[in-house]
């Protein structure tokens, strides 16, 4: 059994992560921090989990993992890391933008980069819209075939915006509701450009992002179109062979929906051909492919075990 501490364990992607590993086969988790909520019982903030672990709380740093998980805000991650330095030895996966495409960090999104997250200690996890959105382009990218403007809508549960309340996050605001933000301008256009450019190095065209608040919970269901010369039957192909040995990328010839994905850890990838352009829909569930679940995808793939450990997890059908 590999020991895993927490950093940063009261926010969504926190419990998430104890949510998982309190059912992994390979993994123990040695203890959960928090500044905020040192001392009080786990199950106190993540109440779904009463009778299901007696951890507590702590506030305190211990070394004596294998792995180590930082579950903290954007910016604070690389804070606490100067201020306090963690050995080679341990496996450190960080979930926030802070070290993603840094240098001495891996970019953990296994449907590019398995084999060198595979040789890595230090991993950090995409963001949840980047997630998507590579995805549905990553195999484009590798055939050289994105050769004009991406338009994408994508639209994303309120968890997204993290569990520290604020105006477009409440329910009064949230429900019934639907807002565009940070249109052409969100922070993970950065790094969907350095992954597509990994593999498609004199890419130039402008990826077209509109993110959307939706009024559900959890979820993120994208759409994408661009000019494609290839035709549907070759678009699929392409789309099949790319994903064959990605265990949780699954390509569909069906419309994909919300409900396929959320409270699992696959991505769900549908592509046709309309006209001479390819459509593209990629949903996931934010907090778990697109965050908490591909922290322990990247977990198992970078201790050498099984890739699917503990994330053989059920849609919410109805």
């Amino acid at each position: 059994m590999y020991k895993v501490g927490i950093i940063g364990s009261a926010g969504y992607t926190g419990g998430e992560l104890i949510r998982l590993l309190l059912q992994h086969p390979q993994a123990e988790i040695a203890y959960v921090h928090s500044n905020s909520q040192a001392g009080k019982p786990v199950s106190d903030t993540h109440d779904d989990l009463v009778g299901d672990t007696d951890l507590i709380f702590i506030d305190k740093l211990d070394l004596s993992v294998d792995v180590l998980f930082l579950c903290m805000g954007h910016g604070e991650a690389k804070k606490w890391l100067e201020q306090n330095p963690i050995p080679e030895s341990i496996l450190l996966i960080d979930l926030s933008h802070d070290f993603r495409w840094k240098e001495g960090f891996v970019y953990g999104l296994p449907e590019l980069n398995k084999n060198q997250i595979q040789q890595s200690k230090r991993i950090a996890n995409p963001g949840c819209f980047a997630t998507a959105i590579q995805l549905a382009l990553l195999p484009l990218a590798k055939s050289q075939l994105i050769q004009d403007e991406v338009h994408i809508h994508s639209i994303t549960g309120s968890t997204g915006a993290g569990q520290s309340l604020q105006s477009t996050s409440h329910f009064s605001w949230r429900n019934s509701n639907i807002s565009v933000y940070k249109a052409f301008e969100h922070q993970h256009l950065a790094e969907i450009g350095q992954s597509l450019k990994s593999l498609q190095p004199n890419l130039n065209k402008a990826l077209n992002f509109i993110p959307v608040r939706g009024d559900f919970t959890r979820g993120i269901f994208a759409s994408l179109y661009t000019n494609c010369d290839i035709n549907e039957k070759e678009l699929n192909n392409l789309y099949h062979d790319f994903y064959q040995d990605a265990p949780f990328t699954k390509v569909t010839h069906q419309n994909p929906h919300l409900k396929q994905v959320v409270n699992t850890n696959k991505c769900v990838v549908h592509v046709e051909k309309n006209g001479d352009k390819a459509f593209i829909i990629s949903t996931i569930d934010n907090l778990l492919k697109g965050a908490s679940g591909q922290a322990v995808e990247n977990m198992n793939l970078a201790l050498g075990i099984d890739q699917c450990a503990g994330l053989q997890l059920k849609a919410n059908a109805f």
